[in-house]
């Protein structure tokens, strides 16, 4: 197992889906959020392609393998990170099916190609850059989490460009930017079609945003039943816990 890790790294298991990935606490470890998004995006069962942009250590591309035969490519700007995603990748034995480039999302598809893929999901930064510094957060951490490399406009723009008339987009957010996220969608093509709120249990504020839409899509938007984390228990929720552990 040695071999696969590097510095303060771990192998974490992924249990819904019977799989393994490297994270590292001072580096990068995914979250909550991306279990949602991977859950809550369409994907196609047995054929397209799929794009992730902002793919950190691979943890969605991850997920969508157990979900999907359809080819799936991760773009993350970071070298530390898309390392730590190719290394686990090759670790479950998925390079047939999932590739993991170190580029940056803005222009992507000057790279691999525009309006040839099925689906892009995104889990971007959610923070403006200027709170980076007042919180002295480490490098790996701030740029995953602030606008510092890639803004939100330019992370939709990019999902746009990627994808073929009839594609699909999934974004995670924060609630607080739905205007900004619902406008940014409309401005590059993609109309919203499906938004679920995610609360940390009744009675809170929803803390989390899952929006998907399609490129030139026509109005119709849907507001899915709300996703609660935590049960008056404290425990994760039945819902949740499919999510995170697979079915009993």
């Amino acid at each position: 197992m040695e071999q696969w890790l590097k510095d303060d790294e771990r192998l974490d298991y992924l249990l819904a889906e019977d799989l393994r990935i490297i994270q590292s606490p001072s580096v990068f470890s995914f979250s909550l959020d991306a279990v949602l998004l991977s859950r809550f995006a369409y994907v196609p069962i047995k054929r397209g392609k799929i794009v992730d942009l902002c793919t950190g250590n691979g943890a969605i591309p991850l997920f969508l393998s157990a979900r999907t035969e359809a080819k799936i490519i991760g773009i993350e700007l970071q070298e530390r990170l898309a390392d730590m995603a190719k290394r686990s990748v090759q670790y479950n034995k998925l390079e047939e099916q999932i590739t993991i480039l170190k580029a940056d999302v803005k222009g992507i598809s000057t790279q691999i190609g525009s309006e040839k893929y099925d689906v892009v999901t995104c889990n971007p930064p959610y923070f403006p850059a200027h709170e980076a510094s007042e919180k002295n957060l480490k490098e790996h951490l701030a740029i995953a989490r602030h606008e510092i490399h890639l803004t939100l406009d330019e992370a939709v723009s990019s999902a746009s460009e990627l994808l073929k008339q009839g594609g699909k987009a999934a974004f995670v957010h924060r609630p607080g930017r739905l205007l900004d996220i619902v406008t940014s969608m409309r401005n590059n093509r993609l109309e919203p079609k499906r938004i679920r709120f995610v609360y940390p249990k009744e009675g809170k504020e929803a803390n989390t945003l899952l929006i998907e839409g399609i490129k030139d899509g026509k109005p119709d938007l849907k507001i899915l039943p709300p996703l609660y984390v935590y049960g008056e228990n404290g425990e994760y929720t039945e819902e949740v816990k499919e999510m995170l552990y697979g079915k009993e």
